[in-house]
């Protein structure tokens, strides 16, 4: 999925301005809207949920009259950034920890379908009393995004950041005076405004982008829900991108040939959980069969054959981890039981097995012991 850049931009005016471009825009977030509720909502994933909520935190930050990000902060920018719900965790300040969406515009214009970030850590100018807010963040400058795909990012430390400007401050956003590279926003009970989150470090989520871009089948491209494909026809529509059609269907990724990059990010940069802990079994396992003989190393050996092509049955691996417990409850074997090497493998295989089949996307469960029920603000 990309939304190519034309080179007739429209004004930077507010996105909203002309009845045409506020008809796009509603018709995009209109239609995202449809695509993601109409899933039930016990049927839906983090990630899934994820991308609902950062729907609602940038509808509600380009509709707001008065305390709205201006769109000229949008125009030409390489990235966006939503976090919606980051969890304070003291009082006034302290620390904090959130998932979002990264969106990132190429060097040839494209606009990519998002990956999944993390934010925490450092400082932030909350209320008193607030326990979460969105986060919105502006990226203008090519370094501040490519920080991030490098590995991590910090605000305020590896790129300048600012609090941005809110509201009717189009001129001020366009004059020229902003030199930050990244403008941050947040919303608490309801308002936008510019807040200072220097300290805060932003990171991939590959597990989080590899559960929500799945592909259809072995060496097939990545598909992207219509959710994602929408949220980021919007984003590209207000940074001054034509604003293509959106669609309700699911689309593939496909090579980018104008940006150089072989594969989409969300492909990039996205993890299978299964292949990570298959991955980390190949490099620990051998210290394990280093220690024993040759019956003892096909006893215990790992599913992973050249003839499953390391994709094995959910048999094999049950089996596997039966012989793992065999020994982890014979007392008899407690010298080999007890070895970190075997406490590793057998670790691992368990955590592999859960990967195959794993349970709830979340849990549905009351407050800690203690604690009242959060309130809705």
């Amino acid at each position: 999925m990309q939304t190519k850049n034309h080179t007739g931009r429209t004004s930077m005016k507010e996105c909203y301005v002309t009845r045409k471009q506020k008809t796009r825009i509603s018709l995009a977030f209109g239609l995202m809207f449809v695509a993601v509720v109409a899933a039930e909502t016990q049927g839906q994933t983090i990630q899934d949920q994820t991308v609902q909520a950062s729907g609602i935190v940038l509808n509600e930050a380009l509709s707001s009259p008065l305390n709205r990000i201006p769109a000229a902060m949008l125009a030409d920018c390489h990235g966006v950034a939503i976090v919606p719900n980051v969890i304070k965790g003291g009082f006034i300040v302290g620390v904090r920890h959130g998932k979002g969406l990264l969106f990132i515009r190429d060097a040839a214009g494209t606009w990519h379908a998002p990956v999944f970030i993390t934010l925490t850590g450092g400082n932030i100018g909350w209320q008193a009393g607030v326990q979460s807010s969105d986060i919105v963040l502006v990226f203008k400058t090519p370094r501040s995004v490519e920080g991030i795909l490098a590995g991590k990012l910090t605000i305020g430390g590896d790129a300048s950041a600012a609090a941005g400007p809110v509201g009717r401050e189009t001129a001020v956003a366009t004059d020229g005076q902003l030199k930050a590279e990244i403008y941050t926003y947040s919303r608490s009970r309801g308002l936008f405004a510019g807040v200072s989150i220097d300290g805060s470090a932003i990171q991939i989520d590959p597990l989080a982008t590899g559960a929500y871009y799945r592909s259809p089948g072995p060496d097939l491209p990545v598909t992207v829900p219509a959710a994602a494909l929408a949220l980021t026809q919007v984003i590209a529509g207000c940074a001054g991108n034509a604003l293509a059609p959106p669609t309700s269907e699911p689309q593939q990724t496909q090579p980018n040939a104008n940006s150089g990059r072989q594969v989409d990010l969300a492909q990039q940069y996205g993890s299978n959980e299964v292949d990570l802990v298959r991955n980390q079994l190949l490099q620990i396992a051998p210290r394990l069969f280093d220690l024993l003989d040759p019956q003892w190393s096909a006893y215990l050996a790992l599913p992973f054959t050249p003839q499953n092509n390391g994709q094995p049955s959910v048999a094999l691996v049950d089996e596997a981890i039966s012989h793992y417990n065999a020994v982890a409850n014979d007392a008899r074997y407690q010298p080999l039981a007890g070895r970190p090497e075997f406490r590793s493998v057998h670790s691992l295989l368990q955590h592999y097995q859960h990967a195959l089949t794993p349970g709830p996307a979340n849990l549905q469960l009351p407050p800690p012991p203690g604690l009242p029920a959060p309130s809705v603000e």
